[in-house]
């Protein structure tokens, strides 16, 4: 068999050459049939230039592309599966997070018949707010969403070229890997291992890009939110309905009198509030729409060393194919 390992890039100088050496080792005291393939995210540092001393000094195992600009980690992973033509693939951070020794015991469950075989990581090192506010995160989400997502849970992960295939005929724009892993199914193993710490480098996870990745979590795989408006609604009809005949009742009962500004302007700022909270909701809903109908492409290849790695034409994404 021949093994792929994907290793999405951004900013990695300091480490690469590091990681490059690690996996290496262990693939060769496997005597595996391997082949490395990096993408540069758009790196503003020197990642593009290790990346071809790394394709010059070995030759055949070696197969790296470089988009146009940062276009994201997404698109990253399915410029990897498009590159990738080995029999099985291995999804890779190249900060050494995840440890390379854990591939043998990939390939071993791998053998076993296994499609996923996933890494999940303790937490380790974490802070407690973090880890408590992460916890809380998969529980929320897993009662919304259609797939099943679990803490600890990223990209480390083998797939088999049938489960590689799946991912590559999913043609949406709008992609989040972690939900798009656990809806193809398939026979699926998971795995323990303790938490490593960056070689080197700073984490590319800001506190922003963490909400925005959750919130792309949350509205990639369901439609919950535009039912929970509904329900929101009929319920505020429900109270303002009941609020209104116990008015009409203390009129009758004691008489019209002036008081209830401050409730007035409660319920017009708080029913304001959440009108705007529903109007973006569905403004999301909608800007997801608009950017699958422009058919564009996930992203642009500037530099590769291999031939046939470019980006799918606009319009023209395939199940399978071997463009990058």
């Amino acid at each position: 068999m021949k093994l792929s390992v994907v290793v999405p890039c951004y900013n990695e100088e300091a480490v690469l050459s590091h990681f490059d050496a690690a996996v290496r080792a262990v693939l060769t005291r496997l005597g595996v049939s391997y082949e490395l393939c990096y993408v540069d995210d758009g790196s503003a540092d020197g990642t593009l230039a290790r990346l071809r001393g790394l394709a010059q000094q070995h030759r055949g195992t070696t197969r790296y592309l470089s988009f146009s600009r940062n276009f994201g980690k997404e698109p990253a992973i399915l410029a990897g599966l498009r590159a990738a033509t080995g029999d099985a693939v291995i999804i890779m951070d190249a900060d050494l997070q995840h440890p390379p020794a854990l591939i043998e015991k990939m390939l071993d469950l791998y053998q076993l018949g296994h499609d996923q075989v996933i890494a999940r990581r303790s937490r380790d090192g974490d802070r407690r707010l973090r880890s408590a506010l992460s916890r809380l995160y998969y529980r929320v989400v897993n009662a919304w969403v259609d797939v099943r997502l679990t803490d600890g849970v990223g990209d480390f992960r083998l797939l088999s070229r049938t489960a590689v295939d799946a991912l590559l005929s999913l043609p949406e724009y709008n992609r989040f890997s972690k939900g798009l892993f656990s809806w193809i199914g398939f026979d699926t193993i998971t795995f323990d291992y303790r938490n490593a710490a960056r070689e080197a480098g700073e984490t590319k996870w800001r506190l922003g890009s963490l909400v925005n990745y959750g919130i792309d979590g949350m509205l990639s795989f369901n439609c919950r939110p535009l039912r929970l408006a509904i329900y929101a609604g009929l319920g505020l009809a429900s109270l303002a309905a009941v609020y209104t005949l116990w008015i009409i009742g203390a009129a009758v009962v004691g008489g019209v009198t002036a008081p209830g500004y401050v409730t007035l302007v409660a319920i017009i700022v708080g029913l304001g509030g959440l009108q705007m909270v529903m109007l973006g909701l569905i403004g999301e809903y909608i800007g997801r729409i608009y950017y699958e109908t422009k058919r564009r492409p996930h992203f642009l290849v500037k530099e590769s060393n291999a031939p046939g790695l470019a980006p799918e034409p606009a319009g023209t994404a395939t199940a399978g194919s071997g463009a990058a």
